[in-house]
């Protein structure tokens, strides 16, 4: 399995951010801009404390499993394998919604402030951005931690040898 790369969710990002914010301008040229819902920087909060602590209990139970405790439960390598996969969804995902409403915040930024409902829906723009990058960083730190250590991909010839 590939680790996920920081530039390629970068890249999703800016390009969802630039397209979603094309968009919101034709949109809004045409009819009414739909409103961030208040409930997407909640639910990208709550999948990034869920991957942080998932992160978090993988970590304590494979660092008491290389010291060798009494009683120490091991991370099945099923389990291990769902976590991390589910990191790197969770983090494609965030790139893709951060981006977006982070493309809608910079219109809505550039648009107009005045208006109290369009402010607050910058406000919750943002704080999709803030939390999509709070999914990320979790994703990364899940996938850091359950990383093998003969999973070192500059050689691809050791592979073939074995």
């Amino acid at each position: 399995m590939k680790q996920l790369r920081p530039a390629v969710l970068a890249a999703i990002f800016v390009v969802a951010g630039v397209l979603s914010w094309a968009g919101a301008r034709l949109w809004n040229a045409y009819g009414n801009l739909p409103g961030v819902p208040l409930a997407a920087p909640i639910v990208l909060a709550v999948i990034a404390a869920i991957l942080f602590a998932t992160g978090l209990s993988m970590r304590t139970r494979l660092k008491a499993q290389r010291e060798r405790r009494p009683g120490a439960k091991g991370v099945e390598p099923l389990m291990a394998a769902r976590a991390v996969v589910f990191a790197q969804a969770s983090a494609l995902v965030a790139a893709l919604v951060a981006g977006m409403y982070g493309g809608v915040g910079v219109f809505l930024l550039t648009d107009s402030l005045d208006v109290p409902a369009r402010r607050d829906q910058a406000w919750y723009a943002g704080g999709c951005v803030l939390a999509g990058a709070a999914v990320i960083a979790a994703a990364l730190f899940v996938e850091h931690v359950l990383k093998l250590p003969e999973d070192d991909d500059t050689n691809p010839h050791s592979a073939a040898r074995a």
